[in-house]
């Protein structure tokens, strides 16, 4: 048989009930607070991660940026330098050239020297050739010289290769007296022309010996792995 519970029994039952239902508040209200301090840490280093992130990539694109910037800065000025250093050695080779074609004129005044010279280019034209007939073409003004030339060539080529060669001086068709001189060997019927005149010597001089040219001037290029 049950008794019913008093006034302070009841007070009491309550006072337990108020004291549990107090301290689960308390603890879940605590555990509330530990998850929230938990995911505010978690948010603010993922915040954080991504605001460092954001400032290294923008550090980073503006760093690269500048890089840039400054190797075109300085590709330029090293393009522009470059330049000017080749326009002036251009300038200095084409001077020396110059120099040459002028001296060339001279070549002819000296009438001992100009004769040998002579010789020796219609002779390279005749072993080149290689022919029984040939003609050879010259200025107007060389024509006393060039025939003097003609006679050694043919006689050198003779005692060299023991066999006779008609060489005759073209006068119909000459050099152009505003050229430097030397003669042209034309043999093939017409058909081949050997051009020993100075202007064409000197044309391949030009071509041939550029590089050492410009080695003697200028010294050789360290930057440059293949030579003609």
């Amino acid at each position: 048989m049950s008794h019913a519970m008093s006034d302070d029994q009841v007070a009491g039952e309550l006072k337990k009930m108020t004291a549990f239902i107090h301290q689960e508040a308390l603890e879940k209200a605590k555990e509330i607070h530990i998850k929230a301090d938990e995911e505010f840490a978690i948010e603010k280093s993922k915040l954080v991660r991504q605001e460092t992130s954001s400032i290294d990539s923008q550090y980073a694109k503006k760093h690269k940026q500048a890089s840039m910037s400054q190797q075109i800065t300085r590709s330029t000025l090293a393009n522009k330098t470059r330049i000017k250093v080749l326009s002036a050695r251009q300038e200095l080779l084409d001077e020396l050239f110059e120099k040459a074609r002028d001296k060339l004129a001279t070549y002819s005044e000296d009438k001992g020297i100009y004769e040998s010279m002579c010789k020796g280019l219609i002779l390279e034209g005749l072993y080149a050739l290689n022919e029984d007939k040939v003609t050879v073409r010259a200025r107007k003004a060389d024509y006393d010289i060039v025939k003097k030339a003609i006679n050694g060539a043919k006689k050198e080529y003779k005692e060299s290769l023991e066999k006779d060669v008609n060489v005759e001086l073209d006068e119909k068709n000459p050099q152009p007296e505003g050229s430097s001189g030397g003669v042209s060997i034309v043999g093939g019927g017409g058909r081949i022309d050997i051009n020993n005149t100075l202007d064409e010597r000197l044309k391949l001089l030009e071509t041939d010996a550029l590089p050492m040219v410009r080695t003697t001037l200028f010294g050789k290029n360290e930057n440059r792995r293949f030579y003609d």
